[in-house]
């Protein structure tokens, strides 16, 4: 009950709460997820970008928007980037988390995706990928799935790079926080909310240090 009047409190406070209904779990996240885009198409059309970003993932709002200013005017359309997996193959051992199966996916390959944890796309892309998703049948890995539907539109993923040497943006590996290296990152996986607390307000820092 207690965080439940928080979210109602929350959501009186900021009007920021979208609530859907379906159960909130894991192999459940494609339809979250295409919820989502639904959501967008509907009310975000005045919009250039969007992002989806998992709970435990440290941004650095200043670096993203800064790579979002420096990408070209073409980028607001059909653009989606982050951390570009190209080499994916479907695991086919039942006990592993992300299994499936050959009757739900035959294919031996997996079309270029960006890690679920964090991307950033153009908004004109979430009224494609509701379209496509009807010629995609729903596996439950939500960042696969959407790659299956930029498949289908002809849409390649973008890495995330800077223009001085190969750097990953969007750091998808757990890296122990250091201001300066966070500095030069969009994003960073993998921390609890008193991480992330405490991480950001020393952040802060970085602007003047780093």
């Amino acid at each position: 009950w207690i965080v439940l009047s928080h979210l109602e409190k929350e959501s009186k406070e900021y009007g920021d709460i979208i609530q859907m209904d379906f159960v909130d779990s894991y192999h459940n996240l494609t339809i979250k997820t295409m919820m989502i885009m639904n959501w967008m198409a509907t009310y975000c059309q005045g919009a250039w970008y969007a992002m989806k970003i998992d709970a435990d993932i440290f941004l650095n709002v200043r670096y993203l928007v800064d790579y979002l200013h420096d990408q070209s005017e073409s980028s607001r359309k059909d653009f989606i980037t982050g951390s570009v997996i190209s080499d994916a193959v479907p695991h086919r051992d039942s006990f592993n988390k992300w299994y499936i199966s050959e009757d739900l996916y035959p294919d031996s390959w997996y079309p270029p995706y960006v890690s679920g944890a964090a991307y950033v796309f153009s908004t004109d892309l979430a009224r494609k990928i509701s379209w496509a998703s009807r010629f995609v049948r729903p596996i439950p890995l939500e960042d696969v799935y959407v790659g299956l539907c930029l498949h289908v539109l002809g849409v390649k993923p973008v890495y995330a790079t800077t223009f001085l040497g190969f750097r990953n943006l969007f750091e998808v590996r757990r890296l122990k926080y250091e201001r300066c290296t966070f500095a030069k990152r969009i994003i960073a996986n993998g921390f609890n909310p008193q991480n992330l607390l405490r991480i950001w307000h020393d952040f802060q820092k970085s602007y003047f240090t780093c």
